[in-house]
């Protein structure tokens, strides 16, 4: 009879703390100080399902990998709370397209918990900060090309993703999100032209480093996606077929 009631009691609290969270998602893409160009995208991005599916949570230290403008930095920043910390993380080319719509997130020192990181991927190994989780959200395609002409360097993949491994702690979630591309293209031209990658190409290289590859979430497909066309097509922006993948670190 105790023993039916301690397990009664624990699901009950699993189920309170699962609600909790819940809320903490909900409530941080509700947020009245988020912008409204923000707000335009929710319903494509699902961040809400993105953050619960990534298992960010209340006083963690995350990584933001290739953070763009931030709009997963600030969502972040809200369900890490003041006891936790985002770290935006852009190279230099990323940081000079974005460098206005950070500033603009940024600005009178409104996310108090979030802070910004730009080294070459490279060098991320050499900072000293440990993190709780990182995401990295449509950016895994960069690393496939070169495209000099216009500012994007080569980035030697393997090492960039040796350093994201290092800075997670044991049991740290990594987030992985992009716009697939068919099975077995040269992601070398399908990112550099229309900015996809090859999920299988992305789960071999990241599981290369170390990481396990524990759940695939589908709340982000699209059936209807054709998987050759640009991610910046009007009707394709932020509603192409995309992986959402959970790695962890052992």
């Amino acid at each position: 009879m105790k023993t039916k009631s301690l397990s009664a009691l624990l699901g009950c609290a699993l189920l309170a703390s699962s609600a909790a969270y819940a809320d903490i998602y909900d409530d941080a893409v509700a947020n009245s100080a988020r912008s409204k160009k923000d707000r335009t995208v929710d319903e494509r991005r699902k961040p809400e399902q993105v953050m619960r599916f990534f298992e960010i949570q209340p006083s963690m230290k995350v990584l933001d990998v290739f953070a763009g403008g931030g709009y997963y930095s600030e969502l972040m920043s809200y369900v890490v709370g003041e006891r936790g910390h985002v770290t935006m993380y852009n190279n230099q080319p990323w940081q000079q397209f974005v460098k206005k719509a950070v500033d603009e997130r940024l600005k009178d020192n409104r996310l108090q918990n979030v802070s910004t990181l730009i080294v070459k991927p490279e060098e991320l190994a050499g900072v000293k900060e440990q993190f709780d989780a990182a995401i990295f959200v449509l950016g895994m395609h960069d690393l496939y090309y070169e495209d000099s002409e216009n500012g994007w360097p080569k980035i030697d993949r393997a090492k960039f993703l040796q350093g994201i491994y290092s800075k997670l702690k044991s049991g740290a979630v990594f987030g992985v999100i992009d716009a697939n591309a068919k099975t077995g293209v040269d992601n070398a031209v399908i990112g550099k032209t229309i900015h996809r990658v090859d999920p299988a190409a992305v789960i071999k290289d990241i599981k290369a480093v170390g990481f396990v590859l524990e759940a695939q979430g589908e709340f982000l497909g699209n059936a209807k996606d054709d998987l050759t066309t640009s991610v910046f097509l009007p009707e394709n922006r932020y509603n192409t077929d995309r992986s959402v993948l959970k790695f962890r670190k052992p």
